[in-house]
């Protein structure tokens, strides 16, 4: 979730500067593979598995950097669309299913508490993504 989700603010507010979806398609695709790389490397480097019981740290390292990517390429996509109202239209829908997505398997599959899932990943993501777009703005109008 953290790096999937730190990736919607550089985007957002590049998309926000430049007014120009390839600009942000760039650069999410930038934060997604940093992301991706500094989760699997942090994820892979954390421990050897034998303490916490959650297998090869070479292939958690793997299955997180990959995971992180995806999840940030996937809100980075609608903006390869040539129209940028309708590439953040689809990004904004896109950051909702997968905020909620992020959320259910939590809640779901790693038996966290439903109000901390949440906390941590719908207002969460929504502040990063309201940074964003915040920030964005702020460019314009200076």
């Amino acid at each position: 979730m953290d790096g999937s989700v730190s990736t919607l603010a550089p985007i957002f507010a590049t998309a926000g500067l430049t007014g120009n979806p390839r600009d942000a398609f760039f650069v999410g695709l930038a934060a997604s593979f940093g992301a991706g790389i500094s989760m699997g490397l942090a994820e892979a480097l954390s421990d050897d598995g034998a303490m916490s019981g959650r297998g090869n740290p070479v292939t958690r390292g793997i299955i997180t950097g990959a995971a992180t990517a995806f999840g940030g390429m996937l809100h980075t996509f609608p903006f390869l669309l040539p129209n940028l109202r309708t590439a953040l239209t689809l990004a904004y829908v896109v950051v909702v299913l997968e905020l909620l997505a992020i959320a259910f398997i939590r809640y779901r599959y790693m038996h966290s508490p439903l109000g901390k899932t949440i906390a941590q990943v719908i207002v969460g993501g929504a502040i990063v993504f309201g940074v964003g777009v915040w920030l964005g703005s702020l460019g314009v109008s200076t």
